[in-house]
């Protein structure tokens, strides 16, 4: 089976634990693991707490990305980091995990639009432009009163679309998403989102917000996280369809990925490791969607965005 997931806080769990990306045991997603899925895209990303602003936050970045890259260089057999589409394929043909980083908060810029080149030293492919509160790009999904982009993130959006960076707007505010979308020029995704109609949580998508990006030509990662899944948490895989077959009817077929925030959330209990997305998969396919739509949602549409880049 192929995967490609478009968001997971593992490599943020290794750093502060100290742990191995190559074999824990206490993650979600280790590289040995992995290797179940072939070929297996992996986005990590690197997460910017709230409470982390300024120098800290940048700060914060730099020891991610430099552990990802030691990572990376320890086992050139199980990772290849990947900038473009070219470094996927090999990826893809080698038989390793294509990694590619990203950022979950946009407190990495610390405000200052020159930070925006030290991403893409790093090789950032998308920025999740806020967590759930504020920073200096505007307004996350969990403020109160929220408002749209500030002035600095008005300038931050065409900046980071013009240095290759992905806008990612899970996380974002009602009246962020619609200021981004209406600056935006190129693809906008929603890395780690649902369907607000299916569960009425803030951090999900309406059905407006998710026809936009689909117009826009973007993607939507399917969130494995309970609470967004059902109000009441308890969900299965069960529930997972029934946002997937909401954002189907949406017409979203060549829309809908995978972004599980595997270690970065409280993931339904049937799926405990990434090898068991397996019954996720045998999930949707009893609930009758096709192998050719399964592929989909698991790899194609995601591989697909990243070959249009």
């Amino acid at each position: 089976m192929n995967l490609f997931d478009l968001h997971c806080d593992t490599l943020t769990e290794c750093t502060n634990r100290s742990l191995s990306l190559e074999n824990n045991r206490e993650l979600h997603i280790s590289l040995d693991r992995g290797r179940h899925f072939d070929p297996w895209v992996q986005c990590f990303a690197v997460f910017i707490p709230d409470e982390l602003r300024g120098e800290a936050a940048v700060s914060c970045f730099v020891k991610n990305a430099e552990h990802l890259q030691k990572q990376a260089e320890r086992t050139p057999e199980k990772l290849r980091l990947c900038r473009t589409k070219e470094d996927l394929r090999a990826a893809a043909e080698s038989g390793v995990c294509g990694g590619i980083i990203t950022v979950e908060g946009g407190a990495v810029l610390a405000g200052d639009l020159a930070n925006i080149e030290l991403l893409r030293q790093y090789g950032v492919r998308a920025l999740t432009l806020t967590w759930n509160g504020g920073c200096e790009i505007g307004d996350g999904a969990m403020v109160k009163h929220p408002k749209g982009l500030t002035p600095f993130g008005k300038q931050a959006v065409p900046s980071l679309e013009n240095a290759g960076v992905l806008l990612d707007v899970s996380h974002a505010s009602d009246p962020l998403f619609y200021d981004v979308m209406a600056l935006a020029r190129k693809p906008v995704i929603a890395t780690h989102s649902n369907a607000r109609a299916v569960c009425a949580h803030p951090r999900n998508l309406t059905d407006e917000q998710f026809l936009m990006i689909k117009e826009n030509g973007g993607l939507v990662g399917l969130n494995l996280h309970r609470w967004f899944l059902k109000e009441d948490g308890e969900a299965a895989p069960e529930d997972c369809f029934r946002h997937v077959y909401h954002f189907l009817s949406l017409g979203g077929e060549d829309t809908l990925a995978m972004g599980t925030d595997f270690d970065g959330a409280e993931i339904l209990p049937e799926i405990r490791e990434i090898g068991d997305l397996d019954r996720l998969a045998d999930c949707f396919s009893r609930m009758g969607l096709s192998d050719e739509t399964i592929g989909k949602i698991f790899w194609k549409n995601a591989a697909d965005f990243a070959e249009s880049l």
